[in-house]
């Protein structure tokens, strides 16, 4: 993937989550690409609020779908608040992607 490409992607990643967390009341540490290397999973939260995503497919190396992308987000930005995939971490899911589908 093109190193501007990545960057814009990262640039309007980074715009939604600053508006959803301003709306749900989140705040991460940082948003970025996953490695190049990582094949099992599309995003990650650590417990610092480092908020990682894949951008391209595991084993087609294409540019995944924005709408992937932000479902990915929605996704990681829930557990900076619930750290589990429990009910409550479902709820605030739904919730977070409802907003991000609306706007």
């Amino acid at each position: 993937m093109d190193s501007s490409i990545k960057r814009e992607l990262l640039a309007r990643l980074e715009r939604d989550a600053l508006h959803l967390c301003a709306r749900f009341g989140l705040r991460y540490r940082v948003l970025e690409a996953e490695r190049a290397n990582v094949k099992r999973r599309y995003g990650v939260c650590f417990s610092d609020g480092t908020i990682r995503i894949r951008l391209r497919h595991a084993t087609t190396g294409r540019a995944l779908k924005y709408s992937s992308l932000v479902n990915t987000l929605c996704h990681e930005l829930a557990h900076l608040q619930h750290f589990n995939h429990g009910p409550r971490f479902q709820a605030l899911y739904a919730r977070i992607l409802a907003c991000a589908r609306r706007d």
